[in-house]
């Protein structure tokens, strides 16, 4: 891997491609994810699958790798026996994984350490709903600890994603304070609006007097909000991120996912039209759309 810039100094360049999926791309490659703890298990379990899969989406073109660390907490942990400092050394080991699949390539790779919502650490989808009946106070609290040891491990950049309400926004940007790494913030929204029902032009308002936020947009969301909610994230002046799931639904009950993939590569014209320059996709998207992606910016 080459020695990379600053991602924000990349993307006053050009767009740069984010990976997709990493669960559904562990599925294919045959590994269980039926645990609450979900692909972070294998960080414990089988890290040499998690690298295999970012190598996969590294084949297919994508310059930002995203940890396997969204559902990667000390509480989740915890309930498998796995404490303290070892909780914390396979939280970094997240970040490591990821940089040694960068370093296969002759290219500059980004990695991105990824922190998902409260409700990741629940398994139960509430992270599609927002508001638990926490406190910013208490949702900073909870984040903190995680934040601190993705942060020593030496990402390139924290994604706050997928977070459902204003108030999961509000204390993650408190969390991340003095952390010295720079963030993205990326909400899951239906429509216009975030998952809890707040305005999204409200919602990326909060990041905008912040500095440490190099990006704001959506993920994990319908493919068909996306041309909409980035408008509305360019508004913020900052560079856009955008990586939307397949379009299927999430049965959290089932654990699994329900009804046909409506994703189109082509959409990255409207979105990098409208300001986007962070780009890839969510869960159920995988290395045959992030390549079509990876041709269509190549192209354009």
């Amino acid at each position: 891997m080459q020695p990379v810039r600053p991602l924000a100094t990349a993307l006053a360049e050009r767009t740069v491609l984010l990976d997709g999926g990493l669960s559904n791309q562990l599925s294919a490659q045959g590994c269980d994810l039926s645990d609450a703890l979900w692909s972070a298990r294998l960080l414990a379990d089988d890290p040499r699958q998690i690298e295999a899969a970012h190598r996969a989406y590294l084949r297919a073109g994508a310059q930002v790798l995203i940890t396997a660390s969204y559902q990667a907490t000390f509480e989740g942990f915890e309930r498998r026996g796995i404490t303290g400092g070892q909780a914390a050394a396979l939280i970094a080991s997240s970040v490591d994984l990821a940089r040694a699949a960068g370093g296969s390539v002759e290219r500059e790779v980004w990695i991105a350490a990824s922190v998902g919502p409260y409700g990741a650490m629940l398994a139960d989808g509430s992270e599609y709903r927002g508001r638990y009946g926490l406190s910013v106070r208490e949702l900073e609290l909870f984040h903190r600890p995680r934040i601190e040891a993705l942060a020593a491990a030496g990402p390139d950049v924290l994604a706050l994603e997928t977070v459902p309400d204003t108030d999961e926004a509000e204390a993650l940007l408190g969390a991340v304070e003095g952390c010295g790494v720079p963030v993205w913030l990326s909400y899951s929204i239906t429509g216009d609006r975030t998952r809890a029902g707040q305005p999204l032009a409200d919602a990326f308002a909060l990041a905008a007097g912040h500095d440490q936020v190099i990006a704001v947009g959506v993920n994990c969301c319908e493919p068909l909000d996306t041309e909409r909610a980035v408008e509305l994230a360019a508004a913020t002046g900052k560079p856009v991120v955008v990586y939307p799931n397949s379009g299927e639904q999430w049965d959290a009950r089932g654990r699994s996912w329900r009804g046909g993939s409506t994703y189109e590569a082509e959409r990255v014209r409207q979105w990098e039209a409208a300001g986007a320059r962070l780009v890839g996709g969510c869960c159920r998207v995988g290395p045959a759309e992030i390549a079509e992606l990876a041709e269509l910016l190549a192209a354009g």
